[in-house]
């Protein structure tokens, strides 16, 4: 799991590492982090199908079974490319080349499950969860992508954000704006119902909801992807979502560091360090 969490997907990571934030609230946040991403791409799935559905798009007469499909094929294509991949790693010795192999595995599982018309977006999670669980010889392929995933994160936000048009935001301001509504008073009611349910400790029902605000790039993959299937509803889409993440990018982390001084676990910073920020000799 903690390989698996250093991947840089979500923002929340990056705010618990700066804040150097430990204890059980922060282990509780980075795993409903990486559980929260799967489930969404779960129900994205069937939703994204039955909205074709309804849309009366060509194809997606059957959206139980297409949803089904899309994700119990990615499922099985992650299993049967992270199983042979998690094993052959061990046979990589330090100081070989690893760079190549695990970007054979990254662009063979995407163009499989493309190929497959399977979420590929599933397909890499199973893939990545089964290498990290059962590789634990070592992490280097992990350590070997992190070196270069600069670039495509970099493209991916700058083709996100050319997809949008900043004349349609003067249309859908009500939309983006209920939509960011709806989102923070859902991540707090669902965390504090949540921790009712599973008798949690009150630190995570009263602050596991603001801990959870940013929002990154899973969410505009979702919108690329459903804008894709469904483009009569691109311009609607899109800057929506967009605008939403560049929001809580904005907003989120900031909620999220507050939450973690609220618990108690953002480490504090050194009196030394405070007096220099300050100026003060």
């Amino acid at each position: 799991m903690p390989e698996l969490l250093q991947l840089p997907i979500p923002a929340t990571f990056d705010v618990v590492s700066e804040a150097n934030a430990k204890g059980p609230f922060t282990r509780t946040l980075l795993g409903v982090v990486a559980v929260d991403d799967a489930w969404g791409l779960i129900l994205f799935s069937f939703c994204a199908a039955a909205a074709a559905a309804i849309s009366g798009l060509d194809g997606f007469d059957a959206p139980l079974a297409t949803a089904v499909w899309e994700i119990g094929g990615a499922i099985v294509l992650g299993i049967l490319l992270g199983l042979p991949a998690a094993y052959l790693t061990g046979y990589i010795q330090p100081g070989e080349p690893t760079l190549s192999e695990a970007l054979g595995v990254v662009f063979l599982c995407g163009g499989l499950a493309i190929w497959l018309n399977v979420s590929f977006l599933i397909t890499s999670m199973v893939v990545g969860v089964i290498v990290v669980n059962l590789a634990r010889h070592h992490s280097r392929p992990f350590h070997a992508i992190e070196n270069i995933d600069w670039p495509f994160m970099v493209l991916f936000f700058v083709l996100a954000g050319a997809s949008l048009e900043l004349g349609a935001l003067k249309t859908i301001g009500l939309v983006a704006g209920v939509y960011i509504v709806a989102r923070a008073v859902g991540r707090i009611a669902g965390s504090w119902v949540g921790g009712l349910m599973c008798r949690a400790d009150r630190p995570v029902q009263r602050w596991m909801g603001m801990a959870l605000m940013p929002q990154a790039g899973v969410a505009l993959g979702m919108a690329l992807v459903a804008s894709n299937r469904m483009p009569e509803f691109k311009e609607l889409l899109l800057p929506v979502v967009i605008s939403s993440t560049v929001f809580f990018e904005l907003a989120g982390p900031v909620v999220t560091r507050f939450a973690l001084h609220q618990v108690g676990e953002a480490a504090a910073i050194p009196a030394d360090d405070s007096e220099q920020a300050s100026g003060v000799d």
